[in-house]
């Protein structure tokens, strides 16, 4: 007689030890350090440009920034949370306020219209971007690319103009459902900033909506998360320690500290990664004016 044929357990989606360390109880140092940044170069800000499909979440990203660096719930660059055509129409320049009046830290942060299989943002407007020749209140036009001449083309760069650090925002739970052109041109861009000197960090957002368990705390215990943020990595080349997942305020009134320990993760990143560009690109002026 044969018995019952024993079925082998499910393995479990959580790794017994997290394959990221982050410090949940000291959110207060990350948040000190964000707050002294301080560029080494005088008269120098940090831009940050964002860009990603649409829907991804840039603006509420940058909304939650805003938040955790005030302490409060903030509402910045207009966001909204339905999919379909981007929702930011311009080249929109974002500063975020210190407790003191009428200060500001010393980054910005750069939203654009998103990108997306057919219509969005073209490729050689970010570009165009990412070298200082887009001017603020710039409408894209799915259409046509900005060109010389045109009142919103900058043919006057200053350092400042240019971008630090791209960005990329994703969110985590679409990333095997973007289209093969959509993955394209992020790799196209990815490219451009390359040849520029320009680090590139990725932020998967909507990290909520992909864990079994509503707990951030377990997100580098995940599995299915490690195994989203290869399978990006592998199809644009971005490296697994410049990826960051996070999850953005959206339907919340009260801050939250595991929230806002990723966040804080993320921004810390990339200021350090923007700074070492901007110092970088200073030393390449200094030594190309010496030799000339």
């Amino acid at each position: 007689m044969g018995g019952e044929v024993s079925k082998s357990p499910e393995p479990s989606p959580f790794l017994d030890t997290p394959w990221r360390e982050i410090n949940w109880s000291d959110k207060q140092s990350a948040l000190q350090y964000v707050k002294n940044y301080k560029p080494h170069i005088e008269g120098r800000q940090l831009r940050i440009l964002l860009h990603g499909p649409t829907g991804a979440g840039k603006s509420s990203f940058i909304n939650s920034v805003r938040s955790v660096l005030k302490g409060r719930m903030c509402a910045l660059a207009l966001a909204d949370n339905t999919f379909g055509d981007s929702f930011t129409k311009t080249y929109t320049t974002y500063k975020i306020e210190k407790e003191t009046p009428n200060t500001f830290h010393p980054f910005v942060f750069n939203d654009i219209m998103g990108l997306s299989k057919d219509k969005g943002v073209l490729v050689d407007d970010i570009k165009l971007a990412l070298k200082g020749h887009v001017k603020e209140n710039y409408k894209f036009n799915p259409e046509s690319k900005l060109s010389e001449g045109d009142q919103f083309y900058n043919a006057t760069v200053n350092p400042n103009d240019t971008v630090d650090v791209l960005v990329c925002v994703i969110p985590a739970n679409n990333i095997s459902l973007m289209p093969v052109e959509t993955v394209q041109k992020i790799k196209e861009i990815r490219t451009a900033a390359s040849q520029l000197g320009i680090p590139q960090v990725a932020i998967l957002t909507k990290i909520d909506h992909c864990l079994e368990i509503k707990d951030l705390k377990i997100v580098y215990k995940s599995a299915d998360m490690k195994e989203k943020m290869e399978q990006f990595s592998a199809d644009v080349g971005i490296p697994m320690n410049c990826i960051f997942p996070v999850k953005s305020y959206s339907e919340e009134i009260d801050l939250n500290n595991d929230t806002d320990s990723l966040i804080l993760s993320a921004l810390k990143h990339i200021i350090n990664f923007g700074e070492d560009s901007m110092n970088h690109k200073m030393n390449q002026a200094e030594d190309s004016h010496g030799y000339a």
